[in-house]
């Protein structure tokens, strides 16, 4: 979303029925830290979806930032390799200790979900099929001590039988049946994505442009029954 009001609105309608909100570059370059302030006390997770991607410096700067202004879920980029991602662990730690705060999930962006076969080996120069880049990707924040990974839902099962239970799991491209996928080209339904083992499903347009985003939220829940819980614990 672009538009602070209507984003604050949408969160005042949405909190009692999810688990957290995610907050993009879109709405965060545009209103910053206040963000986080608003949703304080709104949900369990504060996911600061801002992929960030530059030398390991860098990167544990704004993380730092992050976790001072409370967001407790963020993402790196894995492709950023293995000393971005330990830097960003152990930034991510020290802060939440100076700060009194628990220390945050940290995950990686394995391959955005808007990439197929051909456009990761065409465009982006990889020959890997998605799945193996996908699990390359995931095998080095897991060694490099990030709590786990966002990867599609159709990598998901993969994931789980590679790197075990542990392993966090958030995956985006969540369309419940029937839906139109968009520019997501890697998607699955709610039922799809739990049972390939997904921790935290990621889920925008089909709520956010409902014509009622609540019943569209509480109908992801329904399917959700039977699953238990999405909210991993540390």
């Amino acid at each position: 979303m672009d538009d602070w009001q209507k984003a604050r609105d949408m969160a005042e309608l949405l909190s009692p029925v999810v688990d957290g909100f995610k907050v993009g570059m879109r709405l965060f370059y545009r209103v910053g830290p206040k963000v986080w302030e608003f949703l304080q006390g709104k949900s369990e997770i504060l996911f600061a979806d801002l992929k960030l991607h530059d030398i390991p410096s860098t990167v544990a700067g704004g993380v730092r930032a992050l976790v001072a202004q409370g967001v407790n879920l963020l993402n790196v980029h894995a492709a950023g390799g293995k000393a971005m991602m330990r830097a960003a662990v152990e930034a991510a730690a020290e802060e939440a200790s100076l700060q009194g705060l628990p220390r945050p999930w940290l995950v990686a962006v394995t391959v955005l979900t808007s990439l197929d076969d051909a456009s990761l080996r065409e465009e982006v120069g990889i020959p890997e099929a998605v799945s193996q880049r996908v699990l390359a990707w995931a095998r080095l924040a897991q060694e490099c001590g990030l709590d786990g990974v966002v990867a599609s839902p159709l990598e998901a099962g993969l994931l789980r039988r590679e790197l075990g239970e542990d392993f966090l799991l958030v995956t985006p491209g969540i369309r419940p049946a029937g839906h139109p996928a968009g520019d997501q080209k890697r998607a699955a339904t709610v039922a799809q994505a739990l049972q390939a083992g997904a921790d935290l499903l990621v889920v925008g347009r089909p709520i956010l442009a409902s014509p009622d985003p609540l019943a569209a939220a509480l109908a992801i829940r329904r399917e959700m029954e039977g699953f238990g819980s999405c909210v991993p614990k540390k």
